[in-house]
């Protein structure tokens, strides 16, 4: 296992996809592929169950049984976070249970969801859950799915505990992820910040991000960890040429459909197309696409090979 409270995660942390056979079962086999896969790409860290991992849509079973077979597969070689996002307190603490016992290194916690806390409860929810956690924390700024956004001065006074070791943020927001940094590396200068949406992790990473949680590596990892490197090099040509490949997957292999649900559907039926995973179903309430947009996921990837 890897310190996190010691040594803070950076690089390309790819949010797995969660290959399903159906809405109980986990596709063993396209998990294993996935995961030797992101490792033979490059990539920094493994992040289970997050929003690209359908963590909400999926039962207890089968997010225990995600966090133990990707704990198994990876077998210690890279750090490996999991999400144990939830509306009950105790059922986040029971995962965390689980991810400690199989051998994960971190946590992953954005705001319980359906009753909205104001920023004092949300900070007293947070000082209340971590100490009961068997594993240091990043909180997850997802304000689009929970109703909740992280204020940058609430993010401060939690990193000042030290088993909050980071924030990994899907706002989308440049200024709002400035801010934060802004905020709490006076606090803790080792705070690890993170950035969801891959269209502007290389502009945070040349600003001080530490890395990017993109679900984009679950097709392409060498691309993000190049991304990254250019990035941390401030190599500004290179970064340059490989955001308008990762602008190309974003306006293309993510907008097929015309649902919120575009950028899951999408990703999993290109994974699938590439052969990464067996089967691109999607857990209920979503369902995968239907032939018109698979040929366009196909047309997508056939132009991401040519250029």
């Amino acid at each position: 296992m890897t310190d996190l409270m010691k040594k803070p995660l950076s690089g390309i942390v790819p949010p797995l996809v969660t290959p399903l056979l159906d809405n109980e079962t986990v596709d063993i086999e396209s998990l294993e592929r996935l995961i030797e896969h992101l490792i033979a790409g490059g990539v920094h860290g493994l992040f289970v169950l997050g929003t690209t991992g359908e963590e909400q849509s999926l039962s207890y079973k089968v997010r225990e049984t995600m966090i133990r077979e990707s704990c198994r597969i990876n077998a210690g070689r890279l750090p490996i976070l999991v999400c144990i996002t939830d509306t009950s307190i105790v059922e986040s603490i029971k995962l965390a249970n689980v991810a400690k016992e199989c051998g994960a290194d971190g946590l992953v916690s954005a705001p319980p969801y359906y009753f909205a806390t104001g920023q004092p409860e949300l900070a007293q929810f947070y000082e209340e859950l971590v100490p009961q956690l068997p594993l240091p924390v990043f909180l997850y700024n997802m304000p689009s799915h929970v109703k909740v956004s992280f204020a940058p001065a609430t993010v401060a006074r939690l990193a000042k505990m030290p088993q909050v070791v980071g924030l990994k943020d899907s706002s989308a927001n440049a200024v709002y992820f400035q801010s934060v940094m802004y905020a709490v590396r006076k606090v803790n200068p080792n705070f690890a910040m993170f950035c969801g949406p891959e269209e502007i992790t290389g502009e945070l990473v040349l600003m001080g991000a530490d890395g990017g949680v993109n679900g984009g590596a679950n097709m392409f990892p060498e691309l993000y960890v190049a991304m990254y490197n250019a990035a941390k090099a401030h190599d500004i040509d290179t970064l340059v040429s490989l955001q308008q490949r990762i602008m190309q997957i974003s306006s293309t292999i993510y907008t097929v459909g015309n649902h919120g649900s575009s950028y899951l559907k999408g990703l999993k039926c290109a994974c699938q197309q590439l052969g990464i995973i067996n089967n691109d179903f999607v857990a209920s309430p979503f369902y995968k696409f239907e032939q018109p947009e698979r040929d366009k996921i196909t047309l997508a990837l056939a132009k991401l090979k040519m250029e």
